[in-house]
């Protein structure tokens, strides 16, 4: 039972410190959501900072509320890039992680 323990204790010592990587790759990431077929590019990192945006100057000429949801548009595409790349970053991690029976990480 003492060797099952410190065992378990070993595997969730190297799983948080894969989380930590995983966590400080993520945050130095960078996504590009796009709009508009690509007439406006939003960069973010993992985190969520919004690096640049950049935006076609033909649009400049169009309406503002167009301009405006296109914008949205690409920050969400931006947000939803990272949420994809966190959760396929995440997903593996804890899989070779033998709990007891009823045991589940809080993640």
């Amino acid at each position: 039972m003492k060797g099952g323990f410190g065992q378990l204790m070993k595997q969730a010592q190297k799983l948080q410190e894969d989380f930590q990587q995983a966590q400080d790759e993520l945050a130095s990431m960078e996504v590009v959501g796009e709009a508009g077929g690509g007439m406006i590019t939003i960069t973010m990192t993992g985190r969520h900072d919004v690096r640049a945006v950049r935006i076609d100057p033909a649009l400049m000429e169009e309406d503002r509320e167009m301009l405006e949801d296109l914008i949205a548009a690409a920050l969400n595409d931006a947000v939803h890039k990272v949420e994809a790349r966190t959760k396929d970053r995440f997903s593996g991690l804890s899989s070779g992680l033998n709990l007891p029976p009823g045991l589940k990480l809080p993640f």
